[in-house]
């Protein structure tokens, strides 16, 4: 019994970690580039267009607002069941792209996201979608659709898209 769930024990501890280390050593949000830094320590208010670089849109231009990003807080394990045992963990980590300003109101509503999104998951295990090659292509865009879906069911128009960040499988 230990033999078999020391595998899934390391595989989690290690997808632990690594979370705690990417948060850790993640980039600042804003990251400034050389030209800004060097102008703010300098006391230059001014920078070059060519020091500023494309943006991809027009300085000033209102209706072109970035969405925001929700990671969620925990992981999701979901069992893959095969003749009454389970027969794997999948482990995967989601992030959430919503409107504008809107990161308040989804962490208020993370219980029930949760909630649903467990759900699609389990129904996803149980139809299969984790056997195989399940990190196919149209695999994960059904299931990207359907975790949409369930969002949009809690949170509204709140919810652009729902990101896969990270998934894995141990077979037991």
């Amino acid at each position: 019994m230990l033999g078999k769930a020391l595998p899934v024990l390391l595989a989690v501890l290690g997808l632990g970690g690594g979370t705690a280390a990417g948060l850790f050593l993640r980039p600042a949000d804003h990251p400034e580039t050389a030209a800004e830094s060097q102008a703010a320590e300098s006391g230059d208010a001014e920078i070059s267009p060519e020091a500023e670089g494309d943006t991809g849109h027009e300085a000033g231009s209102e209706d072109a607002q970035l969405p925001d990003y929700v990671k969620m807080n925990n992981q999701f394990v979901v069992p893959v069941v095969s003749e009454g045992r389970v027969t794997a963990m999948v482990v995967l980590s989601l992030s959430l792209e919503v409107a504008t300003g809107s990161t308040e109101a989804v962490y208020a509503r993370e219980p029930k996201l949760r909630d649903a999104f467990l759900q699609v998951l389990f129904d996803h295990a149980n139809v299969g979608g984790f056997n195989g090659s399940f990190t196919d292509g149209s695999n994960l865009i059904s299931l990207r659709t359907s975790l949409r879906e369930a969002a949009g069911m809690i949170i509204g128009d709140t919810i652009k898209d729902v990101l896969i960040t990270d998934i894995a499988r141990q077979d037991g």
